[in-house]
């Protein structure tokens, strides 16, 4: 069975995001983002070298957690959580990734402080079906 290219490109960023945040495998990572890399983020230097220096600069503890994931033609977006950074809370992301033709050339993100329990208006999990435990 064919995989559409929606699906292909999913499949895509969700092993890139694994292979860079969580196994931290620079090499294997260059496979995946452009050397032409755009980056839109706020927080992060410009282009590949920019998101590498970023990672390598965390803590050996960073977690990515991918979640829902959409695609339409050449962009996906994956609500995730970044956690074990550094940071007194985590975060919780969408990414917005654009593919070309099977390689991450462009990125965009909102980015936002997990809510605990006590902090949560609705009552709901900002991510997956439970609250953080802060200490």
């Amino acid at each position: 069975m064919n995989r559409t290219k929606q699906e292909k490109n999913k499949a895509l960023v969700l092993e890139a995001f694994d292979t860079l945040f969580n196994k931290r495998d620079y090499a294997a990572a260059e496979r995946y983002w452009s050397p032409h890399y755009i980056q839109h983020s706020a927080h992060i230097e410009p282009g590949r070298e920019g998101l590498f220096n970023l990672i390598k600069s965390l803590p050996a503890t960073l977690k990515y957690e991918a979640g829902t994931t959409v695609a339409d033609g050449d962009f996906v977006i994956v609500h995730g959580r970044f956690s074990g950074f550094g940071a007194p809370v985590n975060w919780i992301a969408a990414d917005i990734v654009r593919v070309q033709n099977g390689i991450l050339v462009e990125h965009w993100d909102v980015i936002q402080d997990e809510a605990t329990e006590e902090q949560s208006k609705s009552g709901v999990p900002m991510f997956g079906k439970t609250f953080p435990k802060y200490e």
